[in-house]
């Protein structure tokens, strides 16, 4: 069995250089001892009218292989920083106010999902299964079967899956739900994302379902819950090994007997820092004893620059620490440390080690590695506490975290409190019974988990089941590929 994962972005494994982004992250391991070909943009873009097929460059990548693909500049620009990060990704995460997309857009988005499918007819060997990942290629088994590709095609998003009334805010959301079911498996991180898309099927499209399945003209498309886990042994010991690195030396000695709260994610809306900033400042507003004794050092990676409200949060976020650090500093204490650098994997586990308090706090997220990889760095004898929003996907599995509503900044700023003045025999409780879910939940559980049921899915749903079945006049529309690009 051949196994080919494709997603938008790749990750290669260099040393002390950061990954940014949980699927990277999670993906670069998997391949590397799988055996697996993962494809990807190659992050060189085709300028001007330069007319080539899309070919996949291919190297090794541990025991798998790594395969990139030039794709066409102006089309790129419309599908990733138009329809995929300005439409989809704020429906996705219910801030269906900042979209901003139009129809080129949205044709630049099928386009490239078509050019994607292109490359990938060289891998469609017999035994191969094909596994996409993410909001960025709804529409790519759609693209593979026109191809005459009818091997095992399956999907996994990331992110969560809105309810119905959000998700018909998305401009073209009926051909793009109709799309994805050319998929053979579609995976989500969380029950409740598998039922939101369960209800739009129905409700919207007016589809049969039967158990986990829905009907459809070409067969069946099987709906299924895949939580995405990490190595927490491997995240362990490197976080008991990086006590010696000297950037988390440097981090340790400049905390002056400080304790450390660290938050870490991209700058996206989505996280809500903007929130968690307010709570920590409300922290030492409502409890003098914590002035000079807590800091909060707070990692955003900077991503999505080019797009406007991305731009706009980078500058107010700016602003807010800035106001918060000039009334509660002193000449020798400054309560936030913000960067907007990423750090290499070994460097972050020490700085969690570190941490007295892990914030994750999301607005919406579809799992969240922080969370658990905060957990994992945890040294078992003093470990810290991890302060989680009930609406990151981690939440349903992490239930001995400190749980909060990340819009209500009082609760946050005493769920805050509580972590820092948590007793030890709590804090080893609550972090024992984390790790037991990390560890049977793992990265490898989760990949084999989702393989072994892609092996198992397929269109094999009787003829005469489907004649039985009130096919819906809409569901008769020909979705047609974009038009081939000029290039």
């Amino acid at each position: 069995m051949t196994l080919v994962l494709v997603s938008n972005r790749v990750a290669r494994p260099k040393a002390n250089e950061p990954i940014n982004g949980g699927l990277a992250a999670a993906l670069l391991p998997a391949v590397t001892a799988s055996g697996a070909i993962w494809v990807g943009s190659s992050g060189k873009f085709i300028e001007g009218s330069e007319k080539r097929e899309p070919f996949a460059e291919i190297e090794a990548l541990g025991t798998g292989a790594l395969a990139t693909v030039d794709l066409p500049a102006a089309q790129y620009r419309g599908f990733y920083q138009g329809f995929a990060n300005s439409a989809l990704w704020p429906v996705l995460h219910s801030r269906t106010d900042l979209i901003r997309t139009g129809a080129d857009d949205y044709a630049a988005y099928r386009e490239i999902n078509s050019i994607m499918a292109r490359a990938l007819v060289r891998f469609a060997k017999p035994d191969a299964m094909f596994w996409i990942h993410d909001y960025h290629y709804l529409t790519l088994a759609a693209d593979l079967r026109r191809l005459g590709i009818d091997q095992p095609v399956g999907f996994f998003l990331h992110t969560p899956f809105p309810a119905r009334h959000t998700l018909v805010s998305l401009p073209h959301h009926r051909e793009l739900m109709n799309a994805m079911l050319a998929y053979d498996l579609i995976g989500f991180q969380t029950d409740e994302d598998r039922a939101n898309f369960a209800e739009y099927l129905v409700c919207e499209l007016g589809l049969p379902m039967r158990g986990d399945a829905v009907l459809t003209e070409r067969g069946t498309t099987r709906l299924a819950t895949f939580p995405i886990g990490i190595d927490a042994p491997a995240f362990a010991d490197r976080a008991a090994r990086s006590i010696t690195r000297a950037e988390v030396a440097r981090l340790r000695a400049s905390l002056l007997g400080a304790r450390l709260v660290i938050g870490v994610d991209r700058l996206d809306y989505s996280k809500g820092l903007d929130t968690r900033f307010r709570a920590f400042d409300l922290a030492l507003s409502s409890d003098p004893s914590l002035e000079r004794t807590v800091r909060l050092l707070q990692i955003a990676v900077l991503s999505r620059s080019e797009i406007r409200a991305y731009k706009q949060l980078q500058n107010d976020l700016a602003a807010l620490v800035g106001d918060i650090n000039g009334r509660h500093g002193e000449v020798d204490w400054t309560p936030i440390r913000y960067l907007n650098r990423g750090f290499g994997q070994s460097i972050l586990a020490g700085f969690y080690r570190t941490a007295r308090v892990g914030l994750v706090t999301p607005l919406r997220d579809g799992m969240n590695l922080v969370a658990k990889e905060y957990v994992a760095a945890q040294d078992p004898v003093d470990p810290g506490v991890l302060v989680l929003s009930q609406f990151a996907g981690a939440a349903k599995q992490l239930e001995a975290a400190l749980l909060v509503n990340p819009h209500d900044i009082e609760a946050m700023a005493r769920a805050i409190r509580t972590a820092l003045a948590m007793p030890l025999d709590e804090r080893r409780e609550r972090w024992t019974a984390m790790m037991k879910v990390l560890e049977t939940s793992s990265l490898t559980h989760w990949f084999s988990s989702y393989v072994a049921a892609l092996k198992t899915s397929g269109n094999a749903t009787p003829a005469n089941d489907r004649r039985n079945v009130a096919w819906p006049a809409f569901r008769r529309l020909q979705i047609e590929p974009a038009a081939s690009p000029a290039y």
